[in-house]
């Protein structure tokens, strides 16, 4: 990344089906399909797509309601791999708690290998995930994303993944427990301790907030990155919303900020 955080004005990154950054990891046969970004390999190991998230289904977890599209996701991935060899490539942690295999994943497809991580972001069937331990790629991603945005694609149709207000108070804590996408001008940003508020409103008790932790800000710090320059400037954040003092956003890492505009 050559700019502070992850700027999505101006020129995106080229599209392609492979990113240096991965080592390639095993390849298997996918037998099951469980929703948008989780399958299962003949080996018997679980994949998870790292680096987006699908519509969430249910997936036999009582009371769970299904996300919208959810079907759909799962129904073009199947499509996609069911019944084919895939490869693994690895950029970060690649095991989760439950063992599941944190990959991207290529597939041969009829113009050569099909990167699918990208290939759901560009139907809109996904948004970009990420976690401080695994964020690689993340630049080619956010473009295949605004790619499928900028198309109306899939869930880019849908209010319920509308990006949403940062003034908007009472419609995010409606969405407390949600993964969302905030965009709004940070009033201003200030370390108090070991952490860094970027504060969206003049009354922080109920205003919209992003928050650093230490642990975040030592990502930032490796990446040579000091969010407190964020002052100011307009920024999209993605995250889930929380309560506490208003609503609010843990960041944990740097690419969660997508910077729109800079003062």
């Amino acid at each position: 990344m050559t700019t502070l955080f992850l700027a999505v004005t101006g020129i995106q990154p080229a599209l392609s089906q492979t990113c240096e950054a991965l080592r390639e990891g095993p390849s298997g046969r996918v037998v099951t399909i469980s929703d948008g970004d989780t399958f299962d390999l003949d080996s018997g190991l679980t994949v998870r797509l790292v680096g987006i998230q699908a519509p969430k289904l249910p997936l036999g977890r009582a009371g769970f309601e299904a996300w919208p599209l959810g079907e759909e996701a799962k129904a073009h991935i199947e499509e996609l791999v069911l019944g084919e060899t895939v490869t693994l490539h690895y950029g970060g942690e690649t095991r989760d708690r439950h063992g599941r295999a944190l990959a991207h994943v290529t597939v041969e497809g009829e113009d050569g290998p099909v990167w699918v991580q990208a290939d759901m972001l560009r139907h809109g069937l996904a948004r970009v995930y990420s976690f401080a331990d695994n964020r690689s790629c993340l630049d080619v991603l956010y473009a295949a994303e605004a790619q499928g945005r900028a198309d109306r694609a899939g869930i880019w149709r849908d209010p319920y993944y509308a990006i949403r207000d940062a003034s908007e108070v009472d419609d995010l804590l409606e969405r407390e427990g949600r993964y969302e996408l905030v965009e709004g001008r940070v009033l201003n940003a200030e370390a108090v301790g070991n952490r860094v508020y970027l504060n969206f409103g003049r009354i922080w008790r109920e205003d919209f907030t992003v928050v650093i932790e230490n642990a975040g800000l030592r990502v930032f710090a490796a990446a040579g990155l000091d969010p407190l320059a964020l002052d100011n400037a307009l920024i999209r954040v993605r995250g889930w919303i929380e309560s506490g003092d208003g609503p609010r956003i843990e960041v944990t890492h740097p690419e969660q900020i997508e910077v729109l505009a800079r003062p």
